[in-house]
């Protein structure tokens, strides 16, 4: 190791190199690949990299593992500009290159600001301030400019033993156990047997987790639902072309008939491609199969109010009622700086950009007496709007159209995130999707069934429904944010007075 960290002293280009490589295999720990111990050893290598360096070179080095991260993890957003929006494929990945460029930013500070405050590379460092930097930066990502809460290093571990935490902390615990692992790896293997309190603690953490795996902190209900998720396939490309709006709603009517032995139907994302308003007949006769066969349904559909327009979820039957999404996706759902963005790209021809935000609080519906807690699309990637439906709701549903992204690892990676939204909660989710994947998900994130991609499907199944609530989804983000301020404060505490009294600068 010792001649390895020389080489890299001598050759700081290769270290550079390395800090890219090391970002863009990142990607592979998330699905669909689902290589989970990568994450770790792709922080571990950044961790080594930020050590013996300048300011400026651990802000270039951050910023190039957040290029290569980034870079092979979101490069998809060009499909909806390009395919979708009526942008040129140039500028289309231009812009998704600048978009790269800044998410790069935060690993880049995190580097800057670490050697910085600590500038030895101690125990201190790596153990304290390294796990706690990274998190408060990926939270600080999930709101700052509406937020972009994707490629979070806790939902690499939905199938890992680390897992465990999310129920108590949340995604940005078991993203804090990633970097813990990857700093306590890293400083055994370069103090070698002088760390057994680090293999120790190592250990410790690891068992942990998987112990806390097994806890139920939720309680199932007596009755259980028949549901059936119906999967249209409908593409983008005809999903809002008003010739084909009759045909789709068609398609729709005609698998739900196929299907009226269950106690709830769910129809995603804008399934219904219209206004509700404009579609009456429809809604009549969705009303009377809903009263006829005591089904209750979950529809995804356009909602027009007091001339605002919400993309919505309309609920027929038992104690029904709208839902208007609260949180949209810039330059999906609306376009900011409009004036500016149409004179530098010309006008951006997306369907239905033109939403209004929902209402904070909203009544919460019902089917079957159960509270539903719902999300439309991007919304699950946020924990606390999740959090809003807690803990009265009963089962969570997301409806979504991931066929914005083609064929691209993003509807995976997005049902990865919905996983962690029903870990952290403690609840099923019903994930109903245009195109794939639709999913019935369990109460501890696991898939009980899912339908394929780019076909007519129908996901059909028994799921719990469950009362009660898990640590996080009571107290949310605000005890782990809390701990993670605590530690950074600690560890300049001990890096400024206690360490060079005791240690007197030594490194690992």
């Amino acid at each position: 190791m010792q001649k390895f960290l020389v080489f890299l002293n001598n050759y700081k280009w290769v270290g550079d190199v390395l800090a890219l490589f090391a970002g863009g295999m990142l990607v592979f720990a998330f699905a669909p690949f689902n290589l989970f111990p990568l994450a770790i050893l792709s922080q571990m290598i950044l961790f080594l990299l930020w050590r013996g360096i300048s300011i400026g070179r651990g802000f270039w080095r951050g910023w190039l593992y957040g290029l290569g991260m980034f870079g092979s993890g979101v490069h998809w957003l060009y499909i909806s500009l390009a395919q979708f929006g009526g942008i040129d494929t140039p500028t289309a990945i231009i812009i998704n290159g600048l978009f790269i460029m800044g998410m790069a930013l935060y690993p880049a500070i995190l580097g800057a600001f670490i050697l910085k405050v600590f500038p030895t590379c101690n125990r201190v460092r790596v153990l304290l301030a390294l796990p706690a930097g990274w998190v408060l930066l990926e939270w600080t990502r999930s709101w700052f400019l509406t937020g972009f809460p994707w490629l979070l290093l806790g939902y690499s571990q939905i199938d890992a033993p680390l897992a465990g935490l999310a129920p108590i902390g949340g995604v940005y615990a078991v993203s804090w156990a990633v970097s813990m692992t990857a700093g306590l790896l890293l400083y055994g293997i370069l103090r070698g047997r002088k760390a057994k309190v680090v293999w120790i603690s190592l250990i410790f953490l690891w068992v942990s987790s998987i112990l806390l795996s097994f806890a139920d902190w939720t309680r199932p209900l007596h009755k259980s639902l028949k549901v059936a998720l119906i999967q249209g396939n409908t593409s983008n490309e005809t999903k809002f072309v008003d010739n084909f709006a009759p045909q789709i709603i068609g398609e729709y009517l005609a698998l739900t008939n196929e299907h009226l032995d269950v106690d709830v139907i769910v129809w995603p994302e804008t399934a219904i491609p219209k206004y509700y308003h404009d579609v009456q007949p429809v809604i009549d006769e969705i009303n009377t199969i809903s009263q006829d066969k005591n089904i209750n349904f979950i529809i995804g559909i356009p909602l027009k109010e007091n001339d605002q327009y919400y993309n919505g979820v309309w609920v027929a039957g038992e104690k029904g009622g709208f839902y208007q999404k609260r949180h949209l996706v810039p330059f999906g759902e609306f376009i900011p700086f409009r004036g500016l963005v149409k004179a530098i790209l010309g006008e951006i021809d997306i369907p239905m950009s033109d939403f209004s935000n929902g209402a904070i609080e909203q009544p919460q519906l019902q089917v079957k007496s159960n509270i539903l807690g719902i999300s439309i699309c991007y919304e699950d990637v946020f924990t606390w709007e999740i959090r809003r439906a807690m803990p009265s709701a009963t089962l969570l549903v997301n409806l979504s159209n991931d066929g914005w992204f083609g064929d691209s690892i993003a509807p995976h990676q997005h049902l990865q995130i919905a996983r962690m939204r029903a870990l952290e909660m403690g609840r099923y989710m019903l994930r109903a999707t245009n195109t794939g994947i639709s999913a019935i998900i369990d109460q501890k994130g696991k898939i009980a069934l899912q339908s394929p991609q780019f076909d007519v499907s129908v996901v059909k199944g028994t799921v719990q429904t469950f009362d009660g609530g898990t640590p996080f989804s009571l107290s949310g983000n605000i005890p782990l944010l809390v701990l993670m301020f605590c530690s950074l404060f600690v560890g300049i505490i001990l890096h400024y007075y206690w360490y060079p009294i005791h240690h007197n600068h030594s490194h690992t």
